[in-house]
């Protein structure tokens, strides 16, 4: 079997997939239908705010929503069109056309079944946690300001992100309020909650929308419904597709599965946090969302993404296995061929009250409290992941949080390298040699990674030494040395060459002499005979030239006492000679 279609197979369905399916359909089934009441306002609404219609979202809840189901790689996805992703589509639609969209979500999915096939999905998992946690958070506010029209009964809310829509909402139910949404939305919400608690088994969220609709139905209030479905979903055709327009609409295409991927695994990261048991697999999600945005597009709908909202539903409701994200879109397809009318009744109000209640169960507050209080640099990390998801959008959210998590790990881990003095080891020496080598070496040990942010500390710390004639670096600690951390070991030992001080290395590890021999740092000390495989070496070498050099010392010492002996006996040879003469 070739490497290929092994490749392959690891990303198809296997028989876990399907044991897990038979655990809890039903619970699995009611999962689906809450999803699907849920889905299908959002389906709507991101159609004709993508520029393609309220049909083309419908078509992507129902195509992506199944194919990501079956080949995914987590049990509790549910995908579809996202808020996020009209984002990215609205200027695709205005400079492209709808036939652009369609041909962009073609090439997304190429992109994203080859970044499955090369095994990028699980670098998701080297994401720090303050950033998931910060994202989820910012997630939910996201999610619960875009309920603040319909739960106000507002239905001309204008602005170019989403609080800023939340606060034109508000500012226009100040002028005509209307009681009757604001008071349903609470309702659904109180229910969902105070339920879960009382009977979490029961899927409340249903029997909520259901009873709104009751009201809104035979009692005399003025709520806004879904209103007329599209019915039936189009032949699947490849019309869309031109080879010559890839070079065009290949930058759109990248920008869309990136957000898809990023979209997608950390959608399913926060479904994991929120279960016990269950784990994805990131590389089959990157396929599951690949094929999805390969058919989308055949039936007419815009590129999909795992959507947060409706897999936190998914969650609360009980969801155990593929079947209910499966379910969400088989019934979303029953309902554009069946019961279309029926569900056009149902109020906006009931339904954006089904996703305040589902974002507020979304955020742990001990969680991120405990966050908050761990260090400074996990609290700057979350605080600004959230308020970037908030302001601005996902994508520059966790690029933001990424960077600055890594600044801060890389002043942690600088601050972790350290350039300590340590005594010579004189057990064998006796004590005029020990005052010797006390006098004339010091032997510094590097412990920790020796790399660009920690390298300036300790060339300052370095050049520092004085007054010794040989300095003995031990680099047995040296965990990891980059090119800048090599650099400036170099500078270092040129500055106390060039002050006469003999630069011995001892313990340097394999790894890091090729980076040392690469950069011709320790060149001339291992023509020298300067770099020794471990510490006592380096000091019976450091010791022998400490006691050639006093030697040398003491010798000069000794003539010079010589002649001062000399000519003081010739001085005293002469005054006596002086008063010999005056006697005379």
């Amino acid at each position: 079997m070739s490497a290929a279609w092994r490749r392959v197979r690891d990303l198809l369905p296997g028989r876990a997939d399907w044991h897990s399916v038979r655990l809890s359909p039903r619970r699995d089934l009611v999962a689906g239908l809450t999803v699907a009441i849920v889905a299908l306002p959002l389906a709507l609404a991101f159609g004709v705010t993508s520029g393609l219609g309220a049909e083309a979202g419908l078509v992507t809840a129902v195509v992506a929503g199944a194919v990501a189901a079956i080949f995914g790689g987590s049990n509790l996805q549910v995908s579809g069109p996202t808020g996020a992703m009209t984002v990215v589509l609205v200027p695709v639609v205005a400079q492209f056309g709808p036939t652009g969209v369609l041909m962009v979500g073609a090439l997304a999915g190429l992109i994203l079944i080859a970044l499955a096939f090369a095994r990028l999905g699980r670098f998701v998992r080297y994401l720090p946690v303050p950033v998931i946690e910060g994202f989820t958070a910012g997630i939910a506010v996201v999610i619960a300001l875009q309920q603040v029209p319909a739960a106000l009964g507002v239905t001309d809310a204008q602005g170019d992100r989403v609080w800023a829509v939340a606060a034109d909402a508000v500012t226009r139910f100040v002028v005509h309020p209307q009681p009757a949404a604001i008071a349903v939305a609470l309702a659904v919400a109180a229910v969902m909650l105070l339920g879960a608690r009382w009977r979490p088994g029961l899927p409340f969220s249903l029997l909520g929308v259901v009873a709104a609709t009751l009201l809104a139905e035979f009692a005399p209030v003025d709520l806004l419904r879904i209103g007329a479905l599209p019915q039936g979903l189009p032949a699947p055709s490849l019309d869309f597709l031109d080879p010559g327009a890839v070079g065009v609409l290949l930058p759109a295409a990248l920008a869309v599965a990136a957000l898809a991927a990023l979209e997608s695994l950390l959608s399913a990261t926060v479904a994991d946090g929120m279960t016990v048991g269950q784990r994805h697999d990131p590389d089959r999600e990157l396929f599951g969302q690949g094929l999805a945005n390969l058919a989308s597009p055949m039936f007419g709908g815009i590129p999909a993404t795992a959507a947060i909202a409706r897999t936190a539903v998914n969650v609360r409701a009980g969801a155990a296995s593929k079947l209910a994200a499966l379910t969400h879109a088989v019934a979303l397809a029953g309902i554009v061929l069946v019961a279309a009318p029926l569900v056009g009744r149902i109020p906006l109000a009931a339904l954006a009250g089904v996703l305040l209640a589902t974002t507020v169960r979304m955020v742990e507050a001990a969680s991120l409290w405990a966050l908050a209080r761990a260090t400074r640099g996990d609290a700057l990390v979350l605080v600004l992941t959230f308020a970037v998801t908030v302001v601005w959008d996902l994508v520059t959210a966790v690029a933001v949080g990424v960077g600055v998590a890594i600044v801060v790990a890389l002043r942690a881990v600088a601050r972790s390298a350290k350039l300590e003095q340590v005594p010579l080891d004189s057990s064998e020496h006796t004590a005029e040699e020990q005052a010797l080598l006390a006098e004339h070496i010091v032997a510094y040990r590097l412990d920790g990674p020796l790399f660009f942010a920690a390298a300036h500390n300790f060339l300052l710390r370095l050049s520092d030494v004085a007054d010794v004639r040989a300095v003995i670096l031990r680099m047995s600690r040296v965990s990891a040395i980059d090119a800048t951390g090599a650099h400036v070991l170099g500078d270092a030992i040129r500055r106390l060459q060039g002050r006469g001080i003999t630069v011995l290395l001892s313990g340097v590890a394999p790894g890091h002499e090729q980076v040392l021999d690469t950069l011709g740092v320790a060149d001339q000390l291992r023509r020298d005979g300067l770099v020794f495989a471990d510490t006592p070496s380096a000091i019976g070498y450091a010791r022998t030239l400490a006691l050639a050099t006093s030697g040398d010392r003491e010798g000069r010492r000794g003539q010079a006492a010589t002649l001062r002996v000399a000519a003081a006996e010739a001085v005293g040879r002469g005054a006596a000679e002086t008063s010999g003469s005056a006697e005379r």
